[in-house]
This record gives C-alpha cells, sequence and structure tokens, in this order.
C-alpha cells in the first residue's frame, strides 16, 4: 500500500529522473487519494497520451526496482485479452498499472481530459491530472474488479451530487467510438448500485436504446 504523501515522493523522484515533459491522468485509488475519499491504495492507475510517454516513464520505474507483472488474475479474463490492457509493475506491495490513450476499449477523450479535477506538476517533467469522478466512476465500471465497485460506492457515499447524465453520456459516446462493452459494464454497475442509492429509470433506458 501507498499513502499521498509517499505517492507524491515517488512521483517527486520520478519526474526528476525524466528526461522530457510527460503527462499522464490518474483514475483509480490514487485519484480517490487526491479527493480524500481514501488514505492509501495498492493500485496507481494512470493512462498515458501516447506509447512513448509511457515507454519512458517505465524506462524510470524499472531503475527504480519495480518490476514487470502480469495482468492475469488481476483482471477478468476478457479483458487480460484486450490489446489496450495495461503493462503492469510492482515493487513490494505497491503496483503501477498503465494504460496507453485507452483503459482496455474506453479511450481517454479530449472531454475527459478537460474535465480534469486538479493537476500537480512533480519537477519541470511529469504533470499529473486527476480525473473527474464522474470519470472515475465510470473506469472503474470498466475494469470490473471487486474492489473497483466497492471504491464506486465510497464516492457516492461521500458525494451527494453525482453527474448521472454525464456518465451516461460519456458511454454512449465511447461506444459510439468502438468500446463494445462499455455500455453492458456500466448497465452491470448500476444495477448493483440501486442497491445503495436512486438510479434514475431514464438512465438504463438510455443505455438499453444505445446498445440497439
Amino acid at each position: 500500500m501507498i499513502d499521498i504523501q509517499s505517492q507524491n515522493d515517488l512521483f517527486k523522484l520520478i519526474g526528476a529522473k525524466l528526461k522530457n515533459p510527460i503527462i499522464a491522468y490518474v483514475f483509480g485509488g490514487t485519484a480517490m487519494m487526491y479527493y480524500g475519499y481514501k488514505n492509501a491504495t495498492k493500485d496507481i492507475d494512470m493512462v498515458f497520451e501516447s506509447d512513448e510517454q509511457r515507454k519512458a516513464f517505465v524506462e524510470v520505474i524499472l531503475s527504480l526496482n519495480y518490476e514487470r507483472k502480469s495482468v492475469i488474475g488481476v483482471y477478468i479474463d476478457e479483458k487480460t485479452q484486450s490489446p489496450n490492457k495495461p503493462l503492469m509493475f510492482s515493487r513490494g506491495d505497491e503496483r503501477f498499472d498503465l494504460f496507453s490513450e485507452r483503459i482496455f476499449q474506453t479511450i481517454l477523450t479530449e472531454n475527459m481530459k478537460k474535465r480534469f479535477y486538479a493537476r500537480h506538476d512533480f519537477g519541470e517533467n511529469l504533470i499529473i491530472y486527476v480525473m473527474s469522478k464522474e470519470d472515475i466512476i465510470l473506469l472503474k465500471s470498466v475494469t470490473e474488479r471487486e474492489k473497483d465497485f466497492d471504491d464506486i460506492l465510497t464516492i457516492i457515499e461521500k458525494e451527494r451530487k453525482i453527474d448521472w447524465d454525464y456518465i451516461v453520456d460519456n458511454a454512449i459516446n465511447q461506444k459510439k467510438l468502438g468500446d463494445s462493452w462499455i455500455l453492458l459494464d456500466l448497465e452491470k454497475t448500476l444495477q448493483r448500485l440501486r442497491e445503495y442509492t436512486l438510479i434514475k429509470k431514464k438512465y438504463f433506458d438510455r443505455l438499453y436504446d444505445a446498445r440497439e
């Protein structure tokens, strides 16, 4: 596990070792710590704007004794077959899940970039954007791990206002961009969430209509 201060110290160290500027967007537990939703995380989930930037980041963390790991057993089987699965690296009980341009089939769109919650600069060469809480919910629906659903529950328990219209709009747009999983993934998540909070029928209707 890694807490927010240790994570920031790690990002500062990585930023100091990078030779050229890199922009990354964090979601998952990493982003949740910046919101104050949780105190520590095991997974540092990041998506880069290009393969080249991810490669440069990987070179640095390898120099810090992180080792490449398999995604098998971490994500469900159909996700591990995706060409856009993350590169995974661990050191002790810390782990990086590093995506490039897509989180599985879900594209990091310009609209998602613009909706960022916060920006953090670690030296001159590492810029981290924290994704919006709505995008965190959507992406945690996509990754389909049980702990991700627990994290979604944490967010909705702490936040009175969730823009479900945006979440559904983004999912429908991602479907148009070629993400064949996202509508089903989100619909399954919303069905489970109905046990804990009000999810209006109109959102299910829109998802069903978009699938037809």
